[in-house]
C-alpha cells in the first residue's frame, strides 16, 4: 500500500505549532459543526456566504475549523477600509453581530463561529435587517476563535473583542472545554489595542465567578466595567436565563 495513513481527526493530527501534539480539552471536536438549515437560512447562506463569510487555509481539510497558522487576515484589505474592528467569538445566531454592523456603520465586525446553520441564520438576520443586502462592515470566519485568534490577527489590532453568553459547560467535569482561560485572556491582551476592550457576558453564575477570576488573573487586563455592554441586545441566551430565574452578568476588561 502507498501513500501516506490518513490521519485521525482533530487538532492532534496538524502538529499545529500553538496546539503541540496534543488536542485542546476545551471541546471534543474542532470539526465544523453542521447540520441541516431551515430553508430560509440555506437560501441565505446561498446567497451570501461567497460575499461574507471568508475563505482561510485550513492543512487539515475543510471539515477543520483550524486556520493555517501561517495565515496572517488584514482586516484592510477584506473590509476594503481601516476602521477600528471588533471581533465576536461565538456569533451564534448573530444577533449582537448584526446589530452592531447595522448600529456602528463606522466599525468593522469579524465574526468567529464553528456552528454554520447559526451563520445561516446570522445572514438571514442581516438580510432581514437591511431589506436584502449585505452589509459591508460584517465577515464572519468558520473557525474555532480560541486556537485561530492566537495566529490570524496581528497583536494591538482589535479594538473590541465580544464574548456573549458562550457554552456554560455547566458540569464541574466539562468546565475544562469553556473557551475562557488563562491562554485565551492572553489572547485577547494581545490582540487588544491599547484602547481597546473585551465583553463578556453570561447566564451563569458560577461562569461569572470563573471568568473574574480567570480574567482578573491576566496581569496585562482590569475589569473596567459590569454594566450591561452598549451594543448588545437581548438574546434568545439572555431570555432563556432571564426566564429561569439566572442573573445575567456583564464585565468588560481593558488594558492597564
Amino acid at each position: 500500500m502507498t501513500g501516506s495513513p490518513t490521519p485521525p481527526p482533530g487538532h492532534f493530527a496538524l502538529r499545529h505549532p500553538v496546539i503541540g501534539p496534543r488536542p485542546l480539552a476545551r471541546t471534543r471536536s474542532f470539526t465544523r459543526r453542521g447540520g441541516r438549515m431551515p430553508r430560509t437560512h440555506q437560501a441565505a447562506w446561498d446567497r451570501w456566504a461567497d460575499r461574507v463569510v471568508l475563505e482561510v487555509p485550513r492543512p487539515a481539510g475543510e471539515g477543520s475549523t483550524v486556520v493555517d497558522p501561517a495565515y496572517r487576515l488584514d482586516p484592510e484589505e477584506v473590509f476594503g477600509r481601516r476602521a477600528p474592528l471588533v471581533v465576536e467569538v461565538g456569533s451564534g445566531s448573530g444577533d449582537a453581530l448584526v446589530a452592531g454592523a447595522l448600529q456602528e456603520p463606522g466599525r468593522d465586525f469579524l465574526a468567529f463561529e464553528v456552528w454554520r446553520p447559526g451563520i445561516g441564520h446570522a445572514l438571514a438576520k442581516m438580510e432581514t435587517a437591511t431589506g436584502g443586502a449585505a452589509l459591508p462592515n460584517l465577515r464572519v470566519v468558520e473557525a474555532d476563535a480560541a486556537v485561530s485568534l492566537r495566529t490570524m490577527l496581528e497583536p494591538g489590532t482589535v479594538r473590541e473583542v465580544w464574548t456573549f453568553f458562550p457554552d456554560p459547560w455547566p458540569k464541574a467535569r466539562h468546565h475544562k472545554r469553556r473557551i475562557v482561560t488563562p491562554e485565551f485572556a492572553a489572547t485577547v491582551a494581545d490582540l487588544l489595542t491599547p484602547d481597546g476592550t473585551w465583553r463578556l457576558a453570561t447566564d451563569w453564575d458560577d461562569y461569572a465567578v470563573a471568568m473574574r477570576e480567570v480574567v482578573g488573573a491576566e496581569p496585562r487586563l482590569r475589569l473596567v466595567s459590569t454594566d450591561r455592554a452598549p451594543l448588545r441586545p437581548v438574546t434568545r441566551f439572555e431570555r432563556r436565563g432571564t426566564e429561569a430565574g439566572r442573573t445575567i452578568t456583564d464585565l468588560a476588561y481593558a488594558l492597564r
